[in-house]
């Protein structure tokens, strides 16, 4: 389970370096920080799983930052940010921006390069 979710938060993490290579394309921000999000949400299942025996299910993603944040509150700092994104990048008219777009990368590379040092 856990190689196969990292494996998922790295292929969301790619993607949206995929995305990124669109020169900044702002109509392309909400898909990349929805990739992000992704990758942020299956890297903390690697991070919860690996030291708890389980990761948050449901719904509520918030309770997923709890969860997380009992085991390592830095990446949790990183899904909570991400996860603020989220709503904007995926449900609203309004198009993410350049600020927004770089929040999510940051968040999404280092709680994906957190799973990844607990899997070596």
């Amino acid at each position: 389970m856990l190689a196969g979710r990292l494996a998922k938060a790295k292929s969301y993490l790619k993607a949206a370096g995929l995305i990124a290579l669109s020169n900044g394309d702002l109509e392309l921000h909400d898909a990349f920080i929805t990739n992000c999000v992704y990758a942020g949400i299956a890297a903390s299942d690697v991070i919860c799983c690996s030291k708890l025996g389980r990761h948050s299910s449901g719904p509520n993603h918030k309770s997923a930052v709890a969860l997380l944040r009992s085991v390592d509150s830095v990446s949790a700092n990183h899904l909570d940010t991400l996860l603020n994104l989220k709503s904007g990048a995926g449900y609203s008219h309004v198009l993410s921006d350049e600020v927004e777009r770089h929040r999510a990368e940051k968040a999404a590379a280092e709680i994906v390069k957190a799973a990844i040092g607990i899997l070596r």
